[in-house]
């Protein structure tokens, strides 16, 4: 890798650390290439990204951002996982590392909060951003719907008392 590659690399890391929701930092050591790949399209489809960089070049492009307490978690073999959904990226690595030890959560960072591995795990206990909007727009739909069957509820009883007095009159 030369120095322009190097040089994109920290520039692309930059804007990682500075647009992403979450930040998760992990020990990888002892997966098989298969095991990464999965984790990779795991991470894909929830919508986050998982990368491995060097650290001294992590820790370069770390400088200047609010999530620069993340440099003293990279030590060793270190992947970042990142989305912008505050949540699906430590979901997915909490997921992943509950049915392989060999995948070691360190910590990790939501905007200018620094998380440990207990705040990440955490963290992926919450709903997701998609799975709280359908919440809201379920409650806000809710009253919308019941005052629509109050509305017609009324109608409906005249309709039937007007028609029992029309049956009662042509008996």
């Amino acid at each position: 890798m030369d120095r322009a590659e190097k040089r994109e690399l920290v520039e692309a890391l930059n804007g990682v650390f500075k647009d992403s929701g979450v930040i998760v930092v992990a020990h990888y050591s002892g997966l098989t290439v298969a095991q990464m790949s999965a984790l990779r399209r795991q991470m894909k489809a929830a919508g986050g990204s998982l990368k491995v960089a060097k650290n001294r070049l992590a820790k370069i492009a770390l400088d200047g951002t609010e999530v620069a307490h993340l440099g003293s978690l990279l030590q060793g073999p270190t992947i970042l996982a990142y989305s912008v959904d505050p949540v699906a990226a430590s979901k997915v690595v909490v997921d992943f590392a509950k049915g392989n030890d060999k995948l070691v959560i360190l910590g990790g960072a939501m905007g200018a909060t620094s998380l440990n591995a207990d705040g990440v795990k955490a963290l992926a206990t919450m709903p997701s951003l998609d799975e709280l909007r359908a919440k809201i727009v379920g409650l806000v739909q809710a009253p919308a719907t019941k005052i629509a069957q109050l509305s017609t509820a009324p109608a409906g009883k005249l309709a039937r008392v007007f028609g029992a007095y029309a049956n009662r009159d042509a008996a």
